[in-house]
Parts: C-alpha cells; sequence; structure tokens
C-alpha cells in the first residue's frame, strides 16, 4: 500500500494538467474530476461482488496490474472525450481495489489487533500520499507526462510485490470455507443496523471532505492566507495522523464500544468547523482547526472498519466493504457541489455552523446505534429505537 500510494500524483493534478497543457475549460476540468468520483463509486461496488465471488487476492492483483496499464494510457489522451472515457474506467479499475484490501486486511488480523491494522494501513496511505504528493509536484514542474508513467509504474511494482510476497493458494482455501459464526445476517443490503451505519457515514464523509474541498479556499478568500501556508496545513494532517495515529489507537483498542470513539471522534470534527465562525482569523488557528479535525479522523475512521468488519464474514465482507467504499465516493461527489452551494447562498459562516450542525446529528444517531447494538438482538430491535 504504502508503494502503490507513493505513486499517486495524478489525481491531485489532474485539474492543472487539463487546464494548462490540454487548454480545457475549467467546467472541462470539473467534469473529468467528477468521472473520477462517479467511476469509484461504481469500482467500489463491483470490486465488492467480485471479491466475496473470486477473493481478495486475485482482485488486488489484477486491479494493481490493469490500474497501472490504465494510468499510462490516460497520459496519451488529449480530447475531452477521450480522456473521461478513460478516465471512468481507471477509477473503476482503482478503487475496485479497496473492497479487497479491506477484506484482505480483515483476513490477515484478528479480534486482538483488528483496529490496529486498518490504522496501519492508513498510516502506509497516508505516508505515501505525501511523498506522492510531493515527488508529483517536482515532476509536474519538469514535465507532467511522466506523472502518469510514475504512478503507473508504481501500481504494477505493488502487484508484483504482491505476487511474489503473498501465497495466493493459501489465501484461495481460506476464502472457500463454508463456515460462517460471526454473524447471521448473510448480505450487507438486508443488514438494517448496517445500511444506517452507512448513511450516516455518509453524511460524516460529505462533512469530512469540505476540509480538503472548501477549507482551502476558505483559507485564502476570508483569511487571506497564502498557497504555501495552506499546503502546510493539508500537510499537518498527515503528518499528525502518522506521528498519533498508531499510538493512539494501540491504547484504545478494545477499551469502549467502537461506537463510543466514533461519536467522540465525529463530535471533535464538527467542533472543528463551528470554531472557524468563532475564533480569530489568524495562521495559528488555523492549525488548531487541523489538529482537531485531525484528533477527530483519527479517533472516529479506525473503528468505523472495525465496527462494520465484526458484522461480516467471508463470504460477505466484500460486500460490506464494498457498501462502505460507496459511501465514501458517494460523498467525494456530493462534497464539492453541496459546499459551493451552500456558500453562494449563505456565505462561508452558513456552511460551518451547517456542517458542524451534521457532525451533532450523526453523532447522536451513533450513539443510538451504539444503545441499539449493545444487545444480543442487535439487528432485530433497530426500528425499535427510533
Amino acid at each position: 500500500m504504502l508503494i502503490n500510494r507513493s505513486g499517486t500524483m495524478v489525481i491531485p493534478f489532474m485539474s492543472i494538467y487539463t487546464i494548462q497543457v490540454l487548454h480545457f475549460t475549467i467546467v472541462q476540468a470539473g467534469m473529468i474530476m467528477a468521472f473520477f468520483g462517479i467511476g469509484s463509486f461504481f469500482g467500489a461496488f463491483i470490486g465488492g461482488k467480485l471479491t466475496d465471488k473470486i477473493g481478495f487476492y486475485d482482485i488486488q492483483v489484477c486491479a494493481l496490474l490493469l490500474g497501472g496499464i490504465l494510468f499510462i494510457i490516460l497520459g496519451f489522451q488529449r480530447t475531452f472525450l477521450s480522456l473521461s472515457i478513460c478516465t471512468f474506467i481507471l477509477s473503476v479499475c482503482n478503487d475496485s481495489f479497496r473492497p479487497a484490501n479491506s477484506a484482505a486486511i480483515a483476513h490477515y488480523s484478528d479480534d486482538s489487533n483488528k483496529t490496529r491494522s486498518y490504522s496501519l494501513n492508513r498510516l502506509a496511505v497516508n505516508l505515501g500520499w505525501a511523498f506522492g504528493g510531493g515527488l508529483g509536484g517536482f515532476l509536474a514542474s519538469i514535465s507532467y507526462h511522466s506523472l502518469f508513467w510514475v504512478d503507473g509504474c508504481t501500481n504494477i511494482f505493488a502487484a508484483v510485490l504482491l505476487l511474489t510476497l503473498m501465497p495466493r493458494a493459501k489465501i484461495k482455501i481460506t476464502i472457500n470455507k463454508v463456515k460462517d459464526t460471526v454473524t447471521a445476517v448473510s448480505s450487507a443490503y438486508k443488514d438494517k443496523v448496517y445500511l444506517v451505519f452507512i448513511v450516516l457515514n455518509t453524511l460524516f464523509s460529505t462533512c469530512f471532505f469540505e476540509f480538503f474541498v472548501m477549507q482551502p479556499v476558505f483559507y485564502k478568500i476570508q483569511w487571506h492566507l497564502s498557497e504555501r501556508y495552506i499546503g502546510c496545513l493539508l500537510a499537518l494532517n498527515g503528518i499528525l495522523i502518522v506521528i498519533i495515529e498508531m499510538v493512539l489507537i494501540n491504547k484504545l483498542e478494545g477499551k469502549r464500544n467502537p461506537l463510543t470513539y466514533i461519536c467522540t471522534g465525529i463530535i471533535l470534527s464538527g467542533l472543528s468547523f463551528v470554531l472557524l465562525n468563532i475564533l480569530p482569523h489568524n495562521g495559528l488557528v488555523a492549525i488548531l482547526i487541523v489538529v482537531l479535525i485531525t484528533l477527530g479522523e483519527i479517533v472516529a475512521m479506525p473503528f468505523m472498519n472495525a465496527f462494520w468488519i465484526s458484522r461480516t464474514n467471508n463470504r460477505n465482507r466484500g460486500e460490506y466493504a464494498a457498501l462502505y467504499g460507496m459511501s465514501w465516493s458517494a460523498a467525494q461527489i456530493i462534497a464539492p457541489a453541496f459546499g459551493n452551494r451552500i456558500v453562494a447562498y449563505g456565505g462561508f459562516d452558513t456552511l460551518w455552523w451547517v456542517l458542524g450542525g451534521i457532525c451533532l446529528l450523526v453523532s447522536i444517531g451513533y450513539y443510538i446505534m451504539k444503545k441499539v447494538t449493545h444487545t444480543p438482538k442487535q439487528a432485530l430491535t433497530l426500528e425499535d429505537a427510533f
């Protein structure tokens, strides 16, 4: 995952590339990025289905290999139509990897270290993202075309390492086991508690993505911070995750119900948005905001993974992972339009109050879910809570 994510540099620079190099309009560049989000949504769904039918190992290898080839092919596209089609296909292929990877992490961990396993994966993702972003900026100053080759080659290299280091046969046997004792629910789409969990997660992740979508714009327009300082603020998010998350999760895992930590993390994230309207407008406050929302992310997200994985078994884990991935993909599509619309009609102040309010409601929803799922009849008594 670290090697794969270290090559992540096409997507962060895609808008700049299409406008400056291909001379697309801003609207066309936005549509290209929308195709990434839509493809991600469908890729998560397809990847989950295939993971349950074929197994997480083969899906990961195929997604990495095909994704690498498609990144290279994408670099040769010059028209809006060809770039849009290739972008969508690439995103479908690339994001079919995610459910399979989630199922693999669940397979190689147990109840005592499952949350830490997902935290370790997030650490690799954030380290890779930070390195890839920095290297991408350097390469873009030389040649944008090199970004596609590096991104593609790291995908392919990760696939080669997966084939080299992990034995396929043993994993195949494990996936085909028939006995399931983890949960009585056969399908994620029939698990009422999980479906409510997904709705709440979509609402929260829509708010969370505004940290990357609207906050940088807000800092520039309203607080007049420089682009360099804003870039450092975004980098601080990844640095804090790398330094703090594994240590903190090691202390917290197994101590309380995962939903308790999820509620706490979401409240911290909501508070960070509200403080944008209350505290003075300066760079130090911006750092405080980043620290708060990052702490919220660190406390909530690993335990979100722990919650959904606890409801799965070997035959439906890909389906659960797909729904979880689709939730984040949907939020990634919704967040830009949602944030822009509120700012257009009510300004940034309204946006931060709305996001804080949504986070509060989502936290209350998870708290109710905690009370419901605390009993053995968790899947049957959900309606009674409302």
